[in-house]
């Protein structure tokens, strides 16, 4: 069974920093993308980061590009996400998702399958 199971976020004021951690088990299917995602309050989901577990390759959205940085551990799967400068508009449910690998890995929401539960991040001015 493919599980995320997620860590870390919480509340910071403006140009703080924060951590959010995922570990993915019971997926074993060779190369795969692995995000972090995030949901404003009645918006759709976005993407943050992804990467490519075969290259390493990673996508920064452009409001995050600088500030954030995505980092992978292997071989037990542990995406982390390292917000730095972060703002109030970064405020949001930050979820985790992975899916196989079929082109390069993208950075829209439906493209991934496999879902963690979301962990907050609240930026306060």
């Amino acid at each position: 069974q493919v599980k995320l199971v997620e860590s870390g976020g919480g509340s910071v004021q403006a140009g703080g920093t924060l951590k959010v951690s995922c570990v993915l088990s019971g997926y074993h299917s060779g190369n795969i993308c692995m995000g972090w995602f995030r949901q404003h309050p009645g918006k759709e989901r976005e993407g943050v980061a992804v990467i490519a577990t075969k290259d390493g390759r990673i996508v920064y959205g452009d409001s995050v590009q600088g500030r954030f940085t995505l980092s992978l551990e292997q071989p037990d799967y542990t995406l982390n996400l390292q917000m730095t400068s972060l703002k109030p508009e970064d405020t949001a449910m930050y979820y985790c998702a992975a899916d196989r690998q079929w082109t390069d890995c993208d950075s829209l929401p439906s493209s991934y399958n496999f879902w963690g539960q979301g962990t907050q991040v609240t930026v306060s001015s």
